[in-house]
């Protein structure tokens, strides 16, 4: 199966300017996507979607191909669907390579569980469905334990008196670490517009990620966790290594 993976990158951010760019130990946020992909091996193409100069410089210099977004999808408005389709047209139209199935990869997510692109893919052509996608807990932000509030007034999303977490019905959201996505289905996109998630087909399938296993960025204390995290993963790498060489 000829997967395409699509590292999504434009230069303007509401809550976090330049996140792509900022530094994390060392190395440009994106950097880490860059590490991701090289490493998942169902990917047969990688390109990096952007209207940033110097996220196309990055890229090349990591042999990826850059492809450069029209300024009518490098907005906040844009939608992932229409900025994916415009990917694969300039592929495909360019070369010789045509996609079966489509992986996207947001980049500003340095931190990814190991072997998760893989994964996606794997269940995407085992079950032949039209999406998947990386779904992490809630945890304690539960719709059940959530209200409005109108002026000071606590509305209750839903009625109920559950006051123990493991009571609660599990419930999941997509945690920005992948989505893979059937040709099939990313083509469905083009012929509803109206709707931004028209791509995810209608047989869309997920699996669970563990608490905390991605990191997306899209605030500046959201930084500093995944700084956090990739110390901790380093501390832990070293410290089993330090036992295998005393073994």
């Amino acid at each position: 199966m000829n997967v395409l993976g699509v590292i999504l990158a434009r230069a303007g951010s509401v809550g976090l300017p330049n996140k792509h760019l900022l530094p994390l130990l060392g190395r440009p946020v994106i950097a880490y996507t860059f590490a991701h992909a090289k490493s998942a091996a169902a990917l047969s193409r990688v390109v990096v979607t952007t209207d940033c100069p110097e996220i196309r410089r990055l890229a090349t210099r990591e042999d990826f191909e850059p492809v450069s977004r029209p300024a009518p999808l490098a907005t906040s408005d844009a939608s992932v669907q229409d900025v994916m389709l415009h990917a694969l047209d300039t592929v495909e139209c360019t070369s010789g390579f045509r996609a079966d199935a489509l992986v996207v990869l947001y980049g500003n997510v340095p931190v990814r569980g190991a072997g998760v692109i893989d994964r996606a893919v794997k269940m995407l052509a085992d079950t032949g469905c039209d999406s998947v996608r990386s779904f992490c807990p809630v945890g304690k932000w539960h719709p059940a334990w959530m209200s409005r509030l109108a002026g000071d007034r606590v509305e209750p999303l839903h009625t109920g008196s559950i006051h123990r977490r493991q009571d609660l019905t599990p419930m999941f959201l997509h945690d920005g670490a992948v989505v893979a996505v059937s040709r099939t289905s990313m083509l469905r996109g083009r012929s509803n517009p109206a709707d931004p998630h028209a791509f995810f087909g209608s047989d869309r399938r997920g699996f669970e990620t563990g608490s905390g296993e991605t990191v997306e960025v899209d605030q500046l204390r959201d930084l500093y966790w995944a700084e956090a995290v990739l110390r901790a993963e380093g501390d832990r790498a070293e410290s089993n290594s330090t036992v295998r060489i005393a073994s």
